[in-house]
């Protein structure tokens, strides 16, 4: 039988100056679970909305295994998963090794009040409901999913291998992938959508800190395309150099040109996003020119520009994009110890086209059937 409290803040009794005894508030614990492969910026708002629902957040990530058994094989290990999620800034407690369906149980060994999951469906293997247990305890909440990313379009992008995303030309990729699907109706959950950046969803992510009077500011730029375990480690050794890391994201032509292919596979309004809900990161500049110039340096009052081991590609006109920080004494390379790449990534993604596509297409089919069950239910 459940014993935590589901809607009240649970209280102890302490002694207060005078000796005797009051009520203390204890923090409301919110349990939020899932597999978390390719970590973006729709894992990170489920789990910053599930965190304003309380005050302590526990993030369960399922194992290879349990991902394997239902899902199909991840993108990431599970070590990868661990850390990525520990990263994201509202997240206070990972349980690893969840198990994939939600129990009483769970919750109670983790004194957990209640779980929360995003508006959309997530089943075991044969079908069933992973959350049944929680809902019918009434231990369960539901927050908004985010429109236009999941793992699945992410993954389907790396397979498509093309630059529609950049202009998200959603139409042409919808009608591949129904062909595909051999249906023309799509999941509302995984299907491809477009992701809509407002300017609310740009200032919820964000801290809005600014730099404290002393703070040593570092400045880092790059694509920080499909944000990684490679580019975590990185900003960990970057958050070392200074108090307040502002972190310059290029925009999409801009990575094309120096990355080439199909780069970015997220576009810049989604990258920003995935940045800001890093806890090594306090600002961002969105659309950061390529060349670190003296009015940039300025205007930001940086102390130190960072750069990973990567190789540094000329500016259009053929003059090294650090040369101000250098020549102020102001550049230092970090080097991260991790050779995870998004080129890495897509690698994986591309090595095992069979497994994914497969993976994609059973997940969103059975998807589906869920949808339109649902659907012929409310009709009824």
């Amino acid at each position: 039988m459940s014993t935590i409290p589901t809607d009240t803040v649970e209280s102890t009794r302490e002694m207060n100056g005078t000796g005797t005894c009051e009520n203390k508030p204890q923090p409301v614990r919110v349990w939020v679970d899932g597999c978390f492969d390719i970590v973006h910026f729709g894992h990170a708002n489920a789990v910053r909305q599930a965190k304003q629902m309380g005050n302590y957040l526990l993030v369960g990530v399922h194992s290879d295994a349990e991902v394997s058994k239902h899902k199909g094989p991840p993108v990431f290990t599970q070590e990868e998963r661990y850390r990525m999620v520990r990263a994201i800034k509202w997240v206070d407690e990972v349980v690893e090794d969840s198990p994939y369906v939600t129990t009483l149980d769970t919750l109670d060994k983790h004194r957990a009040h209640f779980c929360v999951h995003g508006d959309d469906i997530t089943t075991t293997a044969d079908g069933q409901d992973t959350y049944h247990l929680v809902k019918t305890a009434g231990r369960y909440k539901e927050c908004k999913r985010t429109e236009g990313v999941s793992t699945t379009d992410l993954v389907g992008r790396m397979l498509l291998v093309t630059k529609s995303h950049h202009q998200r030309d959603t139409d042409t990729m919808a009608i591949k992938t129904e062909t595909e699907l051999g249906h023309n109706t799509r999941s509302p959950w995984t299907g491809v959508s477009q992701f809509l950046p407002t300017s609310n969803k740009i200032v919820q992510f964000s801290e809005g800190k600014e730099p404290k009077p002393g703070d040593r500011i570092v400045y880092v730029a790059g694509a920080f395309d499909l944000f990684n375990v490679g580019h975590l480690d990185f900003l960990e050794k970057v958050a070392a150099e200074g108090n307040y890391v502002i972190v310059g994201l290029h925009t999409d032509p801009v990575v094309n040109r120096y990355k080439g292919a199909n780069y970015p596979i997220m576009n810049l309004h989604e990258r920003v996003l995935s940045i800001l809900a890093c806890r090594y990161v306090s600002e961002v500049v969105i659309g950061a020119p390529y060349t670190v110039s003296d009015n940039l340096m300025n205007h930001f009052k940086i102390d130190i520009v960072c750069h990973g081991q990567t190789s540094i590609m000329s500016d259009v006109n053929g003059e090294d994009p650090y040369a101000i920080p250098k020549e102020q004494g102001k550049f230092k390379l970090l080097d991260s110890g991790n050779l995870l790449t998004t080129k890495t990534i897509i690698e994986r993604i591309i090595n095992h086209r069979l497994h994914y596509e497969a993976r994609n297409i059973k997940k969103e089919q059975k998807e589906l059937k869920i949808y339109q069950r649902m659907c012929e239910q409310n009709e009824n």
